[in-house]
């Protein structure tokens, strides 16, 4: 997933600084997930509840910007081209909200209080079940950058 992250951003750097600043979140959400997955002592419950909690704020803080910026200005884009894309956008923006509900439904599972070892090893479960759904998530975002902003860059630098 991390080297997904790098070519996505080695084809798409500099476009637009909201993409660019976009993918160094979701490279931030990769390091903290990756330092999370490599765990194995379920035992240290303090310190990986302060992990957990570092990777949810990254995670709703990335699912956010793309809800409420990145796809916003894709649409905006495609709407003002008007060739084909808010037709494209319309197919794969309902499976993209599937992914940001899984991830919604994983933030939700940390409680305020201490977690248990069984807690921790229930969350490790379904860290691993986000970690699809991020690999997913990523590839539709990246289809999405490349067919719909990607194939407007020349004309938006002309407006």
């Amino acid at each position: 997933m991390l080297e997904n992250c790098r070519n996505a951003r080695e084809r798409w750097g500099g476009v637009s600084e909201l993409i660019d600043r976009w993918l160094r979140d979701r490279q931030e959400l990769l390091v903290h997930y990756c330092d999370l997955s490599g765990e194995s002592d379920f035992s240290q419950t303090a310190a990986l509840k302060q992990k957990f909690v570092r990777l949810c704020e990254v995670l709703v803080d990335y699912v956010s910007t793309g809800h409420f910026e990145i796809y916003e200005q894709l649409v905006r884009e495609a709407r003002e081209f008007n060739d084909g894309g808010l037709e494209l956008a319309a197919k794969v923006y309902p499976q993209i909200e599937q992914t940001t509900e899984v991830a919604l439904n994983f933030n939700d599972q940390l409680n305020e209080g201490e977690l248990s070892e069984h807690e921790v090893k229930t969350l490790f479960d379904e860290l691993s079940r986000l970690g699809e759904t991020l690999a997913n998530r990523f590839e539709m975002e990246d289809f999405l950058i490349e067919h719909l902003h990607n194939v407007h860059a020349g004309k938006v630098a002309q407006v």
